[in-house]
């Protein structure tokens, strides 16, 4: 029963806030992305405009280049709202990408960010 006890304590204050994960691969060679890379830039770009995009980028392996894998992590209502989302990006509309989308669970971790009055420079960490 400690156990139990134990973890509820530990867990009790944590922020449990539910977000979507799209893990994202091209379904076809690189070469063929570029041309719709700037609409699937734009695309992404308005949906962190809107509140959408918690954090969005490539994959790589530790010591390379990316791989063409994606990760991107949505703001959504439901599954359903984020998977529309997800759908709605022109890499997959176009056949260039597929994805597999999760819910995730933030539980810890931190944010910081610094605003420099001086020169006016913000710094996220």
């Amino acid at each position: 029963m400690f156990f139990e006890e134990r973890v509820a304590e530990l867990t009790r204050k944590m922020l449990r806030k539910k977000f979507y994960v799209v893990l994202s691969k091209p379904a076809v060679a690189p070469d063929k992305l570029q041309p719709f890379l700037s609409a699937h830039l734009e695309y992404m770009i308005g949906l962190e405009k809107r509140g959408h995009v918690f954090a969005s980028g490539p994959l790589a392996d530790a010591e390379g280049p990316p791989t063409g894998l994606g990760l991107t992590i949505l703001r959504a209502r439901d599954i359903a709202e984020a998977r529309a989302l997800a759908e709605a990006d022109p890499f997959f509309i176009n056949g260039m990408r597929t994805f597999e989308l999760k819910e995730w669970t933030l539980m810890e971790g931190t944010l910081g960010v610094r605003v420099n009055l001086s020169d006016q420079s913000i710094e996220v960490a």
